[in-house]
Formats: C-alpha cells, structure tokens, sequence
C-alpha cells in the first residue's frame, strides 16, 4: 500500500524494530528497503532513530499497522511548511482528545498525537527527543519553540480495529 501510494515519487521505506518479539524485523527486512533493529527505547527514539537513516530530503512517518491510508498530498505540503501533519478528524481515545485540546492551541493542530506527518529532513538535527512515546506532541512542542512552521491537512480515521496491537502482540 505504501509503495503504490508512492509509485511515481523517489522514495525509501525504513523500518525500525525496537527489538519487538513478534517477528516485526525478520519481516521488514524482506519487504522494505531498510530494517533496523535496536534496543527498546520507545516509539519516539525508534523514530527518531529512522528519520536520521533516511537518505531524501522529505520524511514521513506513519505507523506500520497501516491504519492511515499514505497520501503524497503531506509530500506537497512540505515544499511551504518545515512540518505537515495528518491530523485526524475524529480521536478514538479521551487522553488524545484532552491532550490536543490543549496542546493544540500552542502548536495550531487539532490531533497532536498523530504519528502520521511529513516533514524536510534538515528539521530532524533540531531534535533531541526525550520522551518514549510522545513522538506527536513532543515532536510539535519542540518544533514551535524553534519556530518551525506546522500545517495540517485533515484525514478521515479508519474504523478501528475490534483487536488493535498492544504489547507486541498482533
């Protein structure tokens, strides 16, 4: 799905296991272009540790469950914003919802947790990233105190799926 969403745009697709037990690797390496794996540090270092990997100059970072449909449209987006995020319209968990209404309003967008964004990759240097899993809303903390621009485009959210993966489990 990824690879047809990008067809016609130069592209890699990296995958980075935070030394899972489900397998997550063994499979990346046969399907993407690069696999990585590496000590358990959290969603934020893994993709922290991915963007600095990539070899074009825009970067997108999406979750390998493949909730979110890719769309180049976030490519397009970064030719006049640092950072593009895919903001969903409608938040399934209260923590998302409370954490971007009120985080939200200091970075201007409406899902601050979405890990779904596009951005120039000469950004990922401004970055030292503490938090295990905050990527979204550390992520656009630290981009609005560099004063980066942040646009979002809205998406739809699939319909969740009755067993979601937790825990390293599918």
């Amino acid at each position: 799905m990824i690879r047809n969403a990008l067809q016609q745009i130069p592209h890699e697709i990296i995958v980075v296991d935070d030394n899972s037990s489900d397998g997550t690797f063994q499979t990346a390496r046969l399907l993407v272009d690069v696999a990585v794996t590496k000590t358990r540090e959290g969603q934020t270092k893994g993709l922290l540790h991915g963007m600095r990997l990539a070899k074009y100059q825009t970067i997108i970072t999406i979750d390998a469950d493949l909730e979110n449909n890719p769309k180049p449209k976030l490519i397009q987006q970064t030719a006049k914003y640092d950072i593009v995020v895919a903001s969903r319209t409608k938040l399934p968990r209260i923590s998302e919802k409370i954490a971007s209404k009120t985080l939200g309003k200091l970075v201007g967008v409406t899902d601050t947790l979405s890990n779904f964004k596009a951005f120039r990759k000469e950004t990922v240097s401004k970055f030292n990233l503490r938090g295990g899993e905050t990527f979204g809303a550390e992520f656009l903390v630290i981009a609005k105190k560099k004063g980066l621009t942040i646009d979002e485009i809205k998406i739809d959210p699939p319909q969740r799926r009755t067993n979601p993966r937790i825990g390293g489990t599918i």
